[in-house]
C-alpha cells in the first residue's frame, strides 16, 4: 500500500511537470486558481500523512519482530537449562540405607558381667549414596558410611565408596578408588540378612567389604560365570594409607541356575603394613568358598574360609579357619520370614589351638512397607580357649533395615 501511495504522489508530480513543460513549449498555461492549489496541497499533505503512518507501522512491526526474536532465544536458553537439569536428574541417583537395632545385651567374661551388658540403640550403618552416569560407559559413585555404637559411645563417619567406573560390557568393568571388594559384598547378596549380622569373614575381621585401589569384574555366558579382582592398599576403606606393595583379592563364581552359586576366592598381601620403616615378617593369605541358593521364597547357603598369618606382624606363623551355615524361608504371602544361622571358627590353630568362636542366631523378619523391614532376633556368641578366655554374649531385640 505504501508503494502505491508513493507511486500516486510521484505520478501527480510528473503530471504537473509535464503540463508546465508543454505550456512553455507551445503557449502559456492556464491560470491555476487558489482553490485548485489548495486541493492539490491537501492531497499532498494526505499522502505524506499516510506515508508517515506506514513508516510508523513498519517501525512498530520491526520492534515486535526484535522482541519476538529475543523471546524465542530466551525460550531456547530456558529449554536448554531445563533439558540439562532433566538429564542431571535422570542420570543421578541418590539413595540411602540404614541398619539399626534396639536390643538388650547380656555379656559375661569368665563368669562376670561386663560393661557391655544392658539396653541400647545402635545405628550400625547409615549409607548415603550418590551415583551419577556420565555416559553409558562412564559413571561415578560416592557412598558415605555413618555408624553409632552404644557399647563404645562413639559416632564415626567414613567414605565407604568413592570411585570412577568404566563399564564396557557385562563381561568387563573396572573401578578406580574405594569400591566393593571381590568377596564379602558378593556373599552378602546371597545371605540376605546383612542388617542382622555381618557374614562370617567380615564378622571375624578376616576381610573387608571395601578398599582403595583398582577393581575389575564382570559376568560371562549369560551370567553363568562371574569374576572379580581387586588390587588394593590392604588397610580397608577407613584407612587410605600408602605401603610398599599392593594386596590382591579375587573371586570366580559359577551359577548353574539363576538362583544358585558356587564360588571360590582368595587374598594375598601384607595388609598395608609394609611401610618404609617396617617390613612385616609374614604375608597374609586367605581362601574362601561359597555354595548357596537364593530365591524370593527360600535361601540356604554355606561359607568357608581358611586364613594364614592374618596378623602379619606375628613372628610365628598361625592359621585360622571357619564355616557358616544359614537358611531362611518365607512363611506368608506378606513376606514374614523365619531364618537362622550357625558359625564355627578356630581362630589360632598353631599358636592357641583351643581358641574358638561359636555364633548362632534365630529370628523372624517382618516387612513393614516397601523399603522397611524389622526382625526380632536372638543371638548367641561364645569365644573361649582352654586358659583365660571365656566370653559369652547373649543379645535379644529388634533389628531394622531401611532403604530409600
Amino acid at each position: 500500500m505504501r508503494s502505491s501511495l508513493l507511486a500516486t504522489a510521484i505520478a501527480t508530480g510528473l503530471g504537473l511537470t509535464a503540463l508546465t513543460a508543454a505550456g512553455n513549449a507551445h503557449a502559456a498555461p492556464p491560470a491555476v486558481t487558489a482553490e485548485q492549489l489548495a486541493q492539490l496541497q491537501a492531497q499532498i499533505a494526505s499522502l505524506q500523512a499516510q506515508v508517515a503512518e506506514l513508516q510508523a507501522q513498519n517501525d512498530a512491526q520491526s520492534e515486535v519482530n526484535v522482541t519476538q526474536a529475543k523471546a524465542i532465544e530466551a525460550t531456547a536458553d530456558t529449554q536448554k537449562t531445563v533439558d540439562g537439569l532433566k538429564k542431571l536428574v535422570n542420570d543421578t541417583k541418590i539413595g540411602g540405607r540404614i541398619f539399626f537395632d534396639a536390643t538388650h545385651v547380656d555379656q559375661e567374661n569368665n563368669g562376670k558381667k561386663t560393661d557391655a551388658t544392658g539396653y541400647g540403640i545402635d545405628v550400625k550403618r547409615f549409607y548415603l549414596t550418590v551415583d551419577h552416569k556420565f555416559t553409558d560407559v562412564w559413571s561415578a559413585n560416592l557412598t558415605t558410611d555413618f555408624q553409632y555404637l552404644s557399647a563404645i559411645s562413639n559416632t564415626e563417619v567414613f567414605v565407604k565408596k568413592a570411585y570412577l567406573q568404566g563399564k564396557f560390557s557385562d563381561a568387563f568393568f573396572f573401578r578406580v578408588g574405594a569400591a566393593d571388594m571381590a568377596w564379602i559384598p558378593f556373599v552378602e547378596k546371597y545371605y540376605g540378612m546383612r542388617y542382622v549380622e555381618n557374614t562370617l569373614t567380615d564378622r571375624l575381621s578376616y576381610g573387608t567389604s571395601s578398599d582403595w585401589g583398582v577393581h575389575a569384574g564382570g559376568e560371562l555366558s549369560d551370567s553363568m560365570f562371574n569374576y572379580a579382582v581387586s588390587v588394593v592398599n590392604g588397610r580397608g576403606y577407613r584407612n587410605p594409607s600408602r605401603s610398599e606393595g599392593m594386596d590382591v583379592e579375587g573371586r570366580f563364581g559359577f551359577a548353574p541356575t539363576q538362583n544358585t552359586i558356587i564360588a571360590v576366592g582368595g587374598y594375598n598381601g601384607k595388609r598395608g603394613l609394609d611401610v618404609e620403616s617396617t617390613n612385616p615378617p609374614q604375608t597374609a593369605e586367605r581362601w574362601n568358598a561359597l555354595a548357596a541358593y537364593a530365591s524370593p521364597k527360600f535361601r540356604v547357603g554355606a561359607e568357608y574360609f581358611q586364613a594364614k598369618n592374618w596378623a602379619v606382624t606375628n613372628v610365628r606363623e598361625d592359621k585360622a579357619d571357619g564355616y557358616s551355615f544359614w537358611a531362611s524361608v518365607t512363611l506368608t504371602d506378606g513376606g514374614i520370614t523365619a531364618f537362622g544361622r550357625y558359625d564355627k571358627a578356630k581362630l589360632s590353630k598353631d599358636i592357641d589351638p583351643s581358641l574358638e568362636d561359636t555364633y548362632y542366631n534365630i529370628g523372624v523378619e517382618f516387612p513393614v512397607v516397601k523399603g522397611f523391614k524389622l526382625a526380632t532376633v536372638y543371638k548367641n556368641t561364645h569365644r573361649e580357649n582352654s586358659t583365660s578366655t571365656d566370653v559369652k554374649t547373649n543379645e535379644f531385640g529388634v533389628w531394622g533395615d531401611v532403604s530409600f
